[in-house]
């Protein structure tokens, strides 16, 4: 079975010297070896800024560094990765033409306060857009102020638009999401949220906007974040959560910070994850509600702190398939989840 999946942080990984990408040596859930043993056929990177989550940082260098760093991976590679930069390239990654990786900004903050800054990531290989991860001067998001899109926002989508580039959802308030359904002409997608009628963390979109996504012809990606998944791992975690932000606020020194996450991490791996028959739950309850066009795979590895048993990383994906299958979903089905929904939607909104 081939993947394509729409959302993972590895480049933060790799930026954080904790990874060689294309010699697979090192700590992450994903790395150019193992996507290639499990099948992948198309990875979208994220590039992710949030001033909020990253204060005092130089995002545009920021931005320009995690970018330069995945074209070097593909320089890299000798031919074994591509980048993903027009329809073409992916419908070539999806019908044998090898491993592509795809470039996508995780938060807009990069851009400054004006929609126009997006223009030369766009340029540099940016290929889709969540105009924020939390609340910045583009729109409202779930981990904020539930908020609208800004004047600001409203430009960065027709921007997006005009340029050919895809909207994706995940992220952004309801508000947000209703203006961005009302704004676009193209389809627009949710790279890696769940069903939140299966797990109701707010990350997750309603029956109503599974619905109105897929009508647009988009599709959702389901995230491997336990989490996000479970909602008896959520009820867990959430506490815990809860108390490292508020802990991660109020320090102000970026090695607290990064400490009070570690503890974090720590604590919530000590809760059971869910087992990986969750994943099925969630795109069963998709396809129900908004047809089997509109779900595939977007499991935000490394990105994550537990993903579902017996899943370890990437090359873990394969049992994917598997559990859908013992789910019910047809040889199809499985492969509209695992790829071709994903390249069907690309290849509609990219330039040719």
């Amino acid at each position: 079975m081939r993947f394509f999946d729409t959302h993972c942080d590895t480049v933060m990984r790799a930026l954080e010297g904790e990874l060689d990408f294309v010699a697979g040596r090192g700590r992450a859930h994903v790395d150019l070896p193992r996507l290639e043993a499990a099948g992948s056929c198309l990875q979208l990177f994220a590039v992710f800024t949030s001033q909020s989550h990253m204060p005092g940082k130089d995002l545009p260098a920021y931005a320009d560094q995690a970018i330069a760093a995945i074209h070097g991976w593909a320089e890299a590679s000798g031919g074994r990765m591509q980048l993903a930069l027009r329809a073409a390239d992916v419908r070539a990654a999806c019908n044998g033409g090898g491993f592509h990786g795809m470039l996508g900004l995780e938060g807009a903050d990069c851009a400054g306060e004006r929609a126009d800054g997006l223009e030369r990531f766009i340029d540099a290989g940016v290929r889709n857009v969540i105009p924020a991860w939390s609340d910045n001067a583009f729109s409202g998001t779930v981990f904020g102020d539930n908020g609208p899109l800004t004047a600001e926002g409203i430009r960065l989508i027709e921007l997006c638009q005009a340029r050919r580039v895809m909207v994706d959802v995940s992220h952004l308030s309801d508000t947000a999401f209703w203006q961005v359904r009302d704004l676009a002409y193209r389809p627009f997608i949710a790279s890696h949220s769940n069903c939140r009628a299966v797990c109701p963390h707010p990350r997750n979109i309603s029956d109503e906007m599974i619905r109105a996504l897929a009508g647009r012809g988009g599709v959702m990606g389901i995230n491997l974040s336990a989490d996000f998944i479970s909602p008896e791992y959520m009820a867990q975690g959430a506490p815990i959560e809860r108390a490292a932000r508020e802990a991660i606020q109020a320090a102000s020194d970026p090695e607290d910070q990064k400490r009070l996450r570690q503890e974090m991490w720590q604590q919530l791996s000590q809760i059971a994850p869910p087992d990986i028959a969750w994943i099925a739950r969630h795109v069963q309850h998709a396809i129900q509600v908004g047809g089997e066009d509109c779900i595939g795979l977007g499991g935000d590895l490394d990105g994550i702190k537990a993903m579902p048993a017996p899943m370890t990383g990437i090359e873990s994906y394969p049992l994917i398939p598997q559990a859908l299958e013992q789910a019910g979903l047809t040889a199809a089905q499985l492969e509209k989840v695992c790829w071709r929904n994903w390249e069907r939607v690309f290849l509609e909104v990219l330039p040719e």
